[in-house]
Order: C-alpha cells, then structure tokens, then sequence
C-alpha cells in the first residue's frame, strides 16, 4: 500500500471520513465480479480507479491475477483492504502510469462522476487492451421497510437534500445520462445487499457527504433528531435489518 499527497484538482468529499469509509461502506456482491471477469478478455489485470477503500478491488482480486487500484485521495489509499494482488497507488483516474493496452478490466465504483470523463475516456482508450471491459459501478439510495427505512428516505431526500453535491444525481440515475463513448454491453440487475445492526447503519450514515455539509451549516440538530427517531423505531441495537442499494452497472468494451 503506497500513501503521497493528494492528485490536485479533483473534489475531495472523502478523506475526512476515510476511516469510517472503510468500516461502514457496503460491500459488493460475488456476482458482480464474476461478471466482471466474463465479461474481460482475460483476468491478468484489473485498474480500479478511484478505489476509495477498497471495497471493489479486492473483490476483483479473486478473480483476476493482478489489481492496480488508484485514487486521487492519500488518505483513502491509507485506509484501503491490503491485498496480497491489489497494489494501491495514489493517483488520479485520468492518469493511471500503466502501459498502453495492458488492461483487461477498468472498473470504476461509485467515483465516475467525479472525474474529468474526456481525460477518463482518453486513459481508458490507452490503457485497455482490445475488447478489453470498461465498466461503471454506482448503487443507488439504501432502502429497508417499515419506519427504519421511512427515516432513512426522509434523511436523504428531504432533511440532506439540499446539501448533496450535484454530482449525486448521476448516481442516483445509474450514471444513464453520462457519455459513454464505447461499445456498450448489458449488464445483469444486481443489488448491493447488508444485514447491519444500528451502530453500523448510524455509521454509514455518517460518511454521506451531504451529512457532513449540513452539519456546517446546521450544527448536529439534524443528525441528531434522525439518529433519536431512528434508534426508537430500530427497537434493540443489536438486532440486524436487512438493507439494499440497487446496483448499476454501465459497461462497454473498447472497440
């Protein structure tokens, strides 16, 4: 694992929570890797760009023989999975210092919208090999039934709205309305799924940007009152829900 300073010029939402990042973010499902790998010209090498802790990369390290993964951010470097196949380097996804056409796989999970995507696209015709696979990944917003999942919509749409960055409606759409210059491929509906007690959903909530800027304006008042209503309708803390994000995937091969 390799720490530096930051790449410069790109939107840093993250590295104040990058701790928490680590710990409360969902993972990814099994069948979203093996379809990765299929969809591959072959699985020596994978580039995870923007990889943030981590959490896709070392899922694509069961099945491809080498990971470089890559983010603007030192401190999400600092806090990502170690590996034994995923070397982690600190740098931006326009610019990776891989060689031209060595890559089987470019993934990129929940960061496309914070790229320079000309610059992206540019890296990604360089880099990847012949038929090789782009494919980005974004799930949408976290659902659960009953009044817990009443609270966590109304937290996100209406108390936080305000407060997300724009880039969040690019998520929330499944990254349909960004161009995407290259020979597009369906991918399967998949959803991100967890069974979190109360600690882990309040510590996940904790690491949405939009949250972080709502307290600078606001003051805790909001999380508070949710984290107070949130705790009275989970009833015992150490009871388990089961909670899902839809999963997207725009992926495409070079042509």
């Amino acid at each position: 694992m390799s720490e530096g300073p930051a790449a410069p010029g790109f939107k840093d939402h993250f590295s104040a929570s990058s701790a928490d990042y680590a710990r409360y973010r969902p993972r990814y499902p099994d069948e979203l890797a093996d379809w990765l790998a299929a969809a591959a010209p072959s699985q020596a090498l994978a580039l995870d760009c923007g990889c943030g802790a981590g959490q896709l990369s070392t899922l694509l390290a069961r099945r491809f023989e080498r990971v470089v993964a890559t983010d603007a951010s030192a401190s999400q470097i600092a806090h990502a999975q170690p590996h034994a196949r995923v070397s982690y380097r600190v740098a931006p996804a326009e610019h990776s210092g891989l060689d031209d056409s060595s890559v089987d796989l470019l993934s990129a999970a929940q960061a496309a919208h914070w790229f320079d995507l000309p610059r992206f696209h540019a890296e990604a015709r360089r880099v990847l090999r012949p038929r090789g696979c782009i494919a980005l990944v974004t799930y949408g917003v976290a659902s659960m039934p009953g009044a817990c999942g009443e609270l966590l919509r109304e937290l996100h749409d209406r108390v936080l709205g305000p407060y997300w960055p724009p880039e969040r409606r690019l998520v929330i759409d499944g990254y349909r309305d960004l161009d995407f210059p290259f020979d597009e491929i369906a991918a399967p509906p998949l959803d991100v799924l967890a069974r979190w007690d109360l600690d882990e959903l309040l510590g996940y909530v904790r690491t949405w940007s939009a949250l972080r800027q709502a307290e600078a304006a606001l003051g805790s008042a909001p999380y508070d009152e949710f984290a107070r209503q949130l705790r009275a309708a989970w009833g015992d803390a150490g009871v388990r829900r089961d909670i899902a994000w839809p999963l997207r995937v725009r992926a495409g091969r070079l042509s």
